[in-house]
């Protein structure tokens, strides 16, 4: 399968932001891709970098590709946390959304579950089809990462490759780490928009999230438009991961952001939290964050 050509889009002191369009896939269309280095990235080897795989790739890095033109500050928020704790970063990998976003990112074996019938022929008439989410997930598996693993500098074990998304960004998030335990040790869900797969998606994670000690669950939601129709379910959730054994604070964290929307500018205001809890970065945001949800 032939890759496609790669194009430099941003070289300077913030890192390099590399441009992969039209990368090809046997599993779903094809879709741009974008890789952000760090900047020691380009001078130093032999240095090695965590991953972090995100949806919704055109809303991450440069307000001009955001369909709202307020990105959600990638660079700065890495490049912010790198400069204050001295962590060397993560490469991220941001994955463009492509027309069948919500058919992509919607988890599908729980709709094939008995419970689920009813909401996937909703789902289907709805989306225009079956949910595609096992095969953006095996495009990611089986042909992104090796890719980004043979053409980048990275750390590719599980305990240093991470996926990342907010809304149905954050759901994908959850289904890869519970259908792919063995490649991804943590996901971060910004705003899950949990009432799309109502009780059904909560109660399927529950027997199917890998079990806690060595992965990272992070959550939150906000209190104003549609985030104000996710607690319940987060709640649900939380208490799930409890009787799992996940310990709050220590490898999972649920916090919920009062006046925060939905939105790429609210998601860029606290993204340095996830960003620093899944990569084990000691942050004042994140120390402030504990003290005020845990």
């Amino acid at each position: 399968m032939n890759r496609a050509p790669e194009r430099i889009v941003k070289d300077c002191n913030s890192g390099r932001l590399i441009h992969h369009p039209d990368f090809p896939s046997r599993h779903i269309a094809p879709r741009h891709v974008d890789v952000w280095c760090p900047p020691a990235a380009a001078a130093d080897s032999a240095l090695r970098y965590p991953v972090i795989y995100m949806h919704d790739g055109q809303n991450l890095f440069d307000p001009a590709w955001s369909f709202i033109g307020v990105d959600w500050g990638v660079i700065e928020a890495m490049t912010g946390l790198m400069q204050t704790s001295g962590h060397p970063g993560a490469i991220v990998v941001g994955i463009w959304n492509s027309p069948q976003r919500w058919r992509d990112y919607m988890p599908a074996k729980p709709l094939y579950l008995p419970e689920g019938r009813e909401l996937l022929a909703a789902f289907s008439e709805q989306a225009g089809g079956e949910p595609l989410s096992d095969g953006y997930l095996r495009f990611i598996v089986a042909e992104l990462k090796p890719f980004i693993d043979a053409t980048y500098p990275t750390l590719a074990d599980r305990s240093s490759t991470f996926v990342m998304g907010s809304s149905m960004g954050a759901l994908i998030s959850l289904y890869a780490l519970a259908e792919w335990p063995d490649l991804f040790g943590g996901a971060g869900c910004l705003s899950t928009h949990w009432p799309i797969g109502e009780q059904v998606l909560p109660e399927y994670f529950a027997i199917s999230l890998p079990k806690p000690s060595i992965y990272k669950l992070y959550f939150d939601y906000g209190t104003e438009d549609l985030d104000r129709n996710y607690e319940d379910f987060q709640i649900q959730m939380d208490r799930f991961l409890q009787k799992m054994g996940y310990q709050r604070g220590r490898d999972w964290l649920t916090l919920k952001f009062r006046g925060a929307e939905h939105s790429e500018r609210a998601w860029r205001a606290r993204l340095q939290i996830p960003l620093a809890f899944l990569l084990g970065i000691e942050s004042v945001w994140l120390d402030e964050a504990r003290e005020r949800h845990c």
